[in-house]
């Protein structure tokens, strides 16, 4: 697709004229939003039973352990495979897991398993889940990048994002929201749905062999991509500074105690609790489709990542339900901002025929930190108590972006233009 160079700089839709990419948002949409009711509805289920909040952070843990064992191997498959076809297995292994938990969680199914058999499999289910975004992560990044032409990263970028945090709200709302007036089985039906929505979307990618040649064996390879992380100091500062902010933020899991114990909320209003991150994230990130925060990045960075902490410790401390809703808001919206910054440094730095392998390590840095930081959040609630434990996270965060600072002063004053130079 050619257009004028004058109007692809001005138009914010621009990443949306490629229909691949339209397809790719479509998968990536109804895959959130499956994913994200589940994590409601599995969640709220099994602290119903347990009443233990370090069962929410076991959830987190199942699925993080076999995502980070296998996220480089993943990296390294995603580099040297057709993505159209290694995309399909990945949903399709998503697609089944819930099916399963969609049989086991059934009436009749469920008094015949008992209580403990029950959530040994739900955990399995979740172990699964992980095993699958070990693969998914680096091949949808590496796809991503080879449907959307370079100078379009930022705003593919912005719209990918949006897509995923649109989903995000929909996704705990409708959860609680079913889970409170049709129940469990009704919510995993809806589950399937989105899942086999997804799943017909990787059919509509155009198929393209790998073009990574294997010069060396892959303990080598899966090495290129960490040094690749590590010698540079943007890239490896940026995951680092996400890494441990989402790890000691990770309090957002404790939503069903903070419901129950201090809000003596239901199902509804958990929901809604949910949804409330992602809410702030989708208004911040489409006022980013025309104000960019790529001006100054790094300093952007760093105070998208101080307001996240800010907004952990207020949360932890709220008692009122409307005020919790509004700080869990500004805890989305900043969140969102590093999550466009860091996606947007990831790209520019990255060259083609590493992507699936530096993409992996971001899901080691990144996209498990959310489970490790899930289960860390548990164990502190369950030796702190639960409100200082989240005043802890959004403390700790507060001290690592500070420390980061002070690293990296040199970061602060680049530019976008500088990024691209590096």
């Amino acid at each position: 697709m050619e257009l004028n160079s004058e109007v692809q700089k001005k138009d914010p839709y621009i990443a949306l004229r490629f229909k691949e990419f339209r397809s790719y948002l479509l998968m990536r949409f109804f895959l959130t939003i499956g994913y994200q009711v589940q994590g409601v509805v599995i969640g709220w289920y099994i602290y119903s039973i347990t009443k233990d909040p370090l069962s929410l952070g076991l959830i987190g843990l199942a699925e993080a352990v076999p995502a980070i064992g296998i996220a480089l191997y993943g990296g390294y498959i995603a580099d040297k495979s057709n993505k159209k076809s290694l995309l399909q297995k990945v949903v399709g292994l998503i697609l089944l897991s819930s099916t399963v938990l969609f049989i086991i969680t059934l009436p009749s199914v469920t008094v015949r398993l008992g209580e403990s058999l029950l959530i040994s499999l739900i955990y399995v289910m979740i172990f699964v889940n992980g095993i699958a975004r070990g693969f998914y992560a680096p091949t949808a990044f590496s796809l991503m990048a080879m449907i959307i032409p370079r100078e379009h990263y930022p705003n593919s970028s912005t719209w990918n994002s949006s897509a995923w945090q649109i989903a995000s709200i929909g996704g705990p709302a409708i959860g609680g929201l079913l889970y409170g007036f049709a129940g469990i089985n009704h919510t995993f039906f809806f589950i399937l749905v989105c899942l086999s929505i997804a799943f017909i979307s990787t059919f509509f990618f155009k198929s393209r062999p790998s073009t990574y040649v294997q010069t060396t064996n892959i303990l080598q390879s899966l090495s290129e991509g960490l040094r690749f992380v590590f010698k540079s100091k943007m890239l490896l500062g940026a995951l680092s500074l996400d890494l441990f902010s989402v790890f000691f933020g990770g309090a957002v899991a404790l939503i069903p105690v903070i419901a129950t114990e201090i809000l003596h909320v239901g199902a509804t209003e958990f929901g809604f609790l949910r949804a409330a991150p992602a809410v702030g994230a989708v208004v911040t990130m489409l006022l980013m489709t025309r104000f960019s925060p790529m001006g100054k990045p790094w300093r952007n960075l760093l105070f998208a990542v101080t307001g996240f902490g800010i907004s952990i410790i207020c949360y932890g401390l709220s008692t009122n339900f409307y005020l919790t809703l509004f700080f869990l808001f500004l805890e989305g919206a900043f969140d969102s901002v590093s999550v466009i910054i860091r996606s947007t440094i990831l790209q520019l730095l990255t060259p083609d025929d590493m992507r699936g392998r530096v993409s992996a390590v971001n899901s080691m840095f990144i996209g498990s930190s959310n489970e490790i930081g899930q289960f860390e959040s548990g164990l502190t609630a369950k030796l702190m108590r639960t409100v200082p434990a989240v005043v802890f996270g959004g403390s700790m965060t507060l001290l690592v972006a500070g420390v980061t600072w002070l690293k990296t002063k040199k970061l602060v004053s680049l530019t976008l233009d500088d990024i691209n130079k590096l």
